[in-house]
C-alpha cells in the first residue's frame, strides 16, 4: 500500500556531486535497445545477483510483452538503474509486481533508486492497478529503507516457487 504522494519526486533533478554537475537523463520506458543497453542491463542484473542475468531473448521478450514496462535512467548514456513494472489481471484485481529494481554501484546515493521508484509508482497508477507488490532481498538495506519510506509495508505471507 502506498501511503505518501510521492509524485513530486519524479520531478527531481539527480546530479552528480561536485562543482561541474551534470545532470542525467531521466527516466525513459525502453522500447527498443542498442547492444551497449542489453550489456549495461546484463551487468545491472548481475549486481543484483550474481546468479541474475538479463539475455538478448529476455529482453526482446520482456519488450514485446505489452504488460511488461522496463524503465532505466541513463548517466552519460549508459544505463545506470532499471526496473520493471508487470501488470497482471486476475479476477480480483490488476495488480503492480514491481521487480528487477538495481542502481549502478557507480551511481548510488544519487537518488535514482528514488526517481526510478516514482516512476514506477506513477506508471502503476496510470495503468489503474488496485496495489504494487515486490520482494526484495533483506540483505538489500539500503533499497529495503527505501521502499518504507515510499510507503511500502511489509506484507507477511507464505511466498512459494517451482523452478522448471
Amino acid at each position: 500500500m502506498i501511503k505518501k504522494d510521492i509524485s513530486r519526486i519524479v520531478d527531481l533533478q539527480c546530479q552528480k556531486p561536485g562543482k561541474n554537475a551534470i545532470f542525467v537523463d531521466m527516466i525513459e520506458e525502453l522500447t527498443t535497445y542498442r547492444s551497449q543497453d542489453l550489456s549495461d542491463l546484463d551487468s545491472l542484473m548481475h549486481e543484483l545477483s550474481a546468479t541474475s542475468f538479463c539475455s538478448e531473448a529476455l529482453l526482446r521478450a520482456a519488450l514485446a510483452d505489452a504488460n511488461v514496462h522496463v524503465y532505466v535512467i541513463r548517466d552519460e548514456g549508459r544505463i545506470a538503474a532499471a526496473g520493471t513494472l508487470c501488470i497482471k489481471h486476475t479476477l480480483e484485481f490488476t495488480i503492480a509486481d514491481i521487480e528487477s529494481v538495481v542502481v549502478s554501484a557507480r551511481c548510488r546515493g544519487r537518488g535514482y533508486g528514488k526517481v526510478l521508484m516514482a516512476a514506477l509508482i506513477e506508471a502503476a497508477r496510470r495503468y489503474r492497478a488496485h496495489h504494487i507488490q515486490l520482494t526484495s532481498n533483506p540483505a538489500r538495506v539500503a533499497a529495503n529503507r527505501l521502499y518504507q519510506a515510499l510507503g511500502f509495508e511489509r506484507y507477511e505471507t507464505n511466498c512459494y516457487k517451482l523452478l522448471f
